[in-house]
């Protein structure tokens, strides 16, 4: 199994950062790889709810296609995905948002997986970390594009 976490700091609150991950849908907007993302159902709402969700990945010559549940509760801080059918044997993720006193927030990003194919997760672990990094900095980059950051907002005034 693969497991990687990262904590980064981001001039960005909490709430915008949550709103961010939780809006799967434009993931094929910006973040790498993601081909494709359709929204299968919904239960709750976006304080506190599940979105069952295709997503289609695509890295060279690999495609494939699988199904997870994101499970939202913004009044904690956090998203979590569970795999729920496609080429994994497991995938977790979980995202924690933390507003810091000064100003931004520290965001918490854990992802354990395994490929049921032993030809994917070989090729998964020699480029993981690659991959993992452009994932988490695509996610701040798009902070970024949708928000002020705390800086540009103070000198504006």
């Amino acid at each position: 199994m693969i497991h990687r976490h990262t904590t980064t700091d981001v001039p960005f609150t909490a709430a915008q950062m949550f709103e961010l991950v939780a809006d799967i849908e434009k993931y094929p907007d910006f973040l790498p790889h993601c081909a494709g993302l359709r929204v299968v159902s919904r239960k709750g709402d976006a304080n506190n709810g599940e979105v069952t969700a295709d997503m289609l990945v695509a890295f060279k010559v690999f495609r494939e296609k699988f199904r997870s549940r994101v499970s939202v509760d913004k009044p904690a801080g956090h998203i979590g995905v569970e795999y729920a059918d496609g080429p994994f044997k497991t995938l977790l993720t979980n995202w924690r948002f933390v507003d810091k006193p000064e100003g931004g927030s520290v965001v918490h990003f854990e992802i354990d997986f395994e490929f049921s194919n032993l030809l994917f997760q070989t090729t998964a672990q020699l480029i993981f970390d690659k991959a993992f990094a452009k994932m988490c900095d695509a996610f701040v980059d798009r902070a970024y594009d949708v928000y002020p950051s705390q800086e540009e907002a103070s000198s504006a005034d």
